[in-house]
């Protein structure tokens, strides 16, 4: 896709993007903790699975009211099509741990606690097992929190690199690289006139077809 193509798509979704976005936005005002760490749990599951995959079984989470009580075997039975779902059950469980407070969920007031969206990306990276800097930037978005941030997930590189962006795709992402692409990104996002939190939105949606979350 040439830059032209781009900027043709941006026009043709714009408002859909902006619409996302706003939701995003809302939902921190509106939502309580357990949706909060319903995001959170759906972001957890995302890395190397179907978004719509991982989406179902944290619908599947709340209508059993499941979500903060469910046992490993419970976890496994209800994440179908996740992978790697052993590993993210664990990740599920522990952030309950974290999170839990005398038997209720404290994540909104810690959220409005950090001086800014990078400050609260660095905790969740360094505190919630599972957590990278795309997984957390992704809850952080998600929930009206990182507009700032980049979501550098395959989607994302593979279109940087097909913009000349970045040279190569990573094969694996240090600290310091992820923040050197997300610099890229930005700076990118800058010069086309296309800002970064929706420019993320673009590159998925002409991956998938669609702006899901």
């Amino acid at each position: 896709m040439s830059l032209k193509e781009l900027k043709r798509l941006y026009e043709l979704r714009k408002r859909e993007i902006e619409d996302r976005l706003l939701e995003f936005k809302e939902l921190f005002d509106e939502a309580d903790d357990e949706r909060l760490f319903a995001e959170l749990v759906f972001c957890l599951l995302t890395p190397q699975s179907k978004a719509k995959v991982c989406w179902r079984s944290v619908e599947k989470l709340i209508k059993r009211n499941l979500l903060l009580s469910a046992s490993y075997d419970q976890l496994l039975d209800i994440l179908h099509g996740v992978r790697f779902k052993e590993n993210k059950a664990r990740y599920i469980m522990e952030a309950r741990e974290i999170f839990m407070r005398g038997g209720k969920l404290q994540i909104k007031d810690l959220i409005r606690s950090f001086h800014d969206s990078k400050e609260a990306r660095e905790w969740f990276v360094e505190n919630v097992k599972g957590m990278g800097y795309k997984e957390a930037s992704h809850f952080l978005r998600n929930i009206g929190m990182g507009e700032d941030l980049a979501i550098l997930d395959r989607h994302i590189l593979k279109n940087l690199k097909l913009l000349g962006v970045i040279e190569d795709v990573p094969k694996s992402m240090t600290r310091k690289r992820y923040i050197e692409i997300e610099n890229m990104m930005r700076k990118f996002s800058e010069n086309i006139g296309i800002p970064l939190s929706h420019l993320d939105l673009l590159f998925w949606s002409k991956e998938t077809g669609e702006i899901f979350k």
